[in-house]
């Protein structure tokens, strides 16, 4: 798999799961708030789109840009480490979340895996580190 591949893939992740919440916020929402927390209101829907577009941004710019490894390196741990605390405190620990929130816990290790590899690839093709 080329790191051009590679960051398309990323880019998928984000255009997936952002489209998601920026086109059917609501579902998002009813899917992955536990029932207790749940208020469907317009500024949780407004909440929710902005994510959404916020990701869509992400995957549209991962899209066109040129990642060197240290882009890879860098958006792999930054882009999912800290998504991984926040999936395990809102999902575990104060059951804030439904189990469909995994889904994003599964976006994430993807995130940090593509990133693992494309930084590899590059780093074994020579590429430029800046």
């Amino acid at each position: 798999m080329t790191p051009r591949t590679i960051q398309l893939l990323l880019a998928f992740v984000f255009l997936g799961l952002g489209g998601w919440a920026l086109i059917f916020p609501n579902t998002v929402l009813r899917l992955s708030i536990r029932p207790e927390f749940y208020a469907e209101n317009a500024v949780m829907t407004v909440i929710m789109g902005c994510f959404g577009s916020q990701a869509v941004l992400c995957g549209t710019v991962m899209a066109l840009s040129r990642f060197t490894p240290t882009t890879f390196l860098v958006f792999g741990f930054v882009g999912s480490v800290p998504f991984f605390a926040f999936n395990f405190y809102f999902v575990f620990i104060t059951e804030m979340f439904t189990r469909w929130m995994l889904l994003d816990f599964a976006g994430n290790i993807a995130i940090l895996a593509l990133c693992l590899l494309g930084y590899r690839g590059l780093k074994a093709s020579g590429a430029a580190t800046t």
